[in-house]
């Protein structure tokens, strides 16, 4: 009994942390759950009025860049390099100068990230990293004061 007390049993899925043996992408369950973030996200932009500037921003319909972004989003989660394989290398910065993206998109942005990690990610320490990782890369991307 005591010693089943003290010993150290396996964390949850929730608790699981990123490992080089189990990615982001495999934690968040694979294709379906990076299909359903990158989803949940243009859901919310297209729903949610403070989002309304950034929504303006995007080809209608959605449907095509919601799948450039499932691509980008699983390779960059660990999972298949879909985006490279099709479209090259990313160079984020590169591809989105002709538009113009300021502080505000960027909170924009993130709010719409934000709203689907919540909703998506069940793992809270991976949805606090991948906060923190979006954005430093949002930020990265304005390029106008």
């Amino acid at each position: 009994m005591i010693k089943r007390l003290f010993s150290k049993s396996k964390p949850t899925p929730e608790q699981q942390a990123p490992t080089p043996e189990k990615t982001p992408y495999e934690i968040i369950g694979g294709e379906t759950g990076v299909r359903a973030i990158a989803n949940r996200f243009y859901d919310i932009m297209e729903s949610d009025e403070y989002a309304k500037p950034l929504y303006d921003m995007h080809p209608l319909p959605l449907d095509r860049i919601r799948q450039v972004f499932f691509e980008f989003l699983s390779g960059w989660l660990g999972g298949p390099s879909l985006f490279t394989e099709k479209h090259g290398q990313p160079m984020l910065r590169k591809r989105h100068m002709p538009f113009s993206i300021n502080k505000d998109l960027r909170d924009q942005w993130m709010y719409c990230m934000n709203k689907t990690l919540d909703i998506e990610v069940d793992n809270p320490l991976l949805r606090e990293g991948l906060k923190q990782s979006f954005g430093q890369l949002a930020t990265h991307m304005i390029n106008e004061p």
